[in-house]
């Protein structure tokens, strides 16, 4: 049986995300707002072997850090991700992903009533009621979210 490796170029500076669930790393990209077109180089690996969920998806993005809101995001999409910050070709940090009990300004209420839609300037609050990161609800109208469904705010 031959053993074959993945090969996916190493980074300079920037973040990879790992362990994400296998098929989710599109997703991951989506809700990050990349879309290749600022011209930073990113990598996504799909659907490759891992030892530990057989089966994962990668997204190396150079030249950019997270931020908190995106992080919030990935624990929602992803909730086994695993966040590397990388400069000068070296790993200097390294943590998972933690879904908060709140996450505020990210996702759009789906509801058109919601007063988080209206003219009012109020920022849309979701209560994590799942840890899971599958059940989220409007601090507003309480309406529960489907996390596949989500609208993200621009």
């Amino acid at each position: 049986m031959e053993r074959s490796e993945l090969l996916v170029r190493r980074i300079p500076e920037g973040t990879v995300i790992d362990h994400i669930d296998a098929g989710r790393g599109l997703l991951v990209l989506k809700a990050l707002g990349i879309d290749g077109t600022d011209g930073g180089q990113v990598t996504i690996a799909l659907n490759v072997p891992s030892g530990k969920f057989r089966k994962k998806d990668i997204v190396k993005i150079e030249n950019r850090f997270l931020k908190e809101d995106d992080t919030n995001k990935l624990a929602v999409i992803a909730p086994k991700a695993t966040i590397n910050k990388i400069r000068n070709y070296k790993l200097v940090e390294k943590h998972r992903v933690a879904l908060p009990n709140e996450i505020e300004r990210i996702f759009r209420c789906p509801n058109p009533d919601c007063i988080t839609n209206s003219t009012e300037k109020i920022e849309s609050v979701m209560a994590v009621l799942d840890k899971s990161g599958n059940i989220l609800q409007c601090k507003y109208c309480r309406r529960l979210q489907d996390v596949d469904q989500l609208k993200y705010k621009k």
